[in-house]
């Protein structure tokens, strides 16, 4: 009897945290994806915790709003709030963009790619535009 063609087996790698981050190079919409899903567990996990208190001190008296945007000049409390500030936008526009594609609007391969570039691109200038004014330079 003859061997049957043996078919080369299926390689499955072990990726590791660092291999993902280093070496493995994801698509802009992977990187999309993954990012928005951090983005809104970071705004879900920050508004018990950050959000609706900090607005609830700022809105009892004046006095206490005063004590907040002393503690909030900080350059630590500002990096919170831009970290808050990245995931929001990111997350903002990441939703754009799946609305869209639920709409079948940019569901090609490259619009896809674009898009999630565009989303990437996009979340990062305004972080960008509004740490400059969190920071203070205009």
């Amino acid at each position: 009897m003859s061997d049957p063609a043996s078919k080369p087996r299926p390689q499955f790698r072990n990726l590791s945290i660092p291999e993902i981050l280093f070496s493995y190079k994801l698509p802009p919409a992977a990187k999309t994806s993954i990012l928005h899903r951090i983005s809104g567990a970071l705004l879900f996990l920050a508004l018990p915790l950050v959000i609706v208190p900090l607005f609830g001190l700022s809105i009892t008296s004046p006095a206490t709003f005063d004590s907040i945007s002393s503690w909030m000049a900080n350059p630590l409390c500002k990096l919170v709030l831009l970290v808050l500030i990245w995931g929001y936008s990111h997350h903002f526009c990441a939703g754009i963009r799946y609305l869209t594609l639920d709409m079948h609007i940019g569901n090609s391969r490259e619009a896809s790619q674009r898009s999630g570039a565009a989303v990437l691109g996009i979340g990062l200038a305004l972080t960008f535009v509004f740490g400059l004014k969190l920071f203070g330079v205009w």
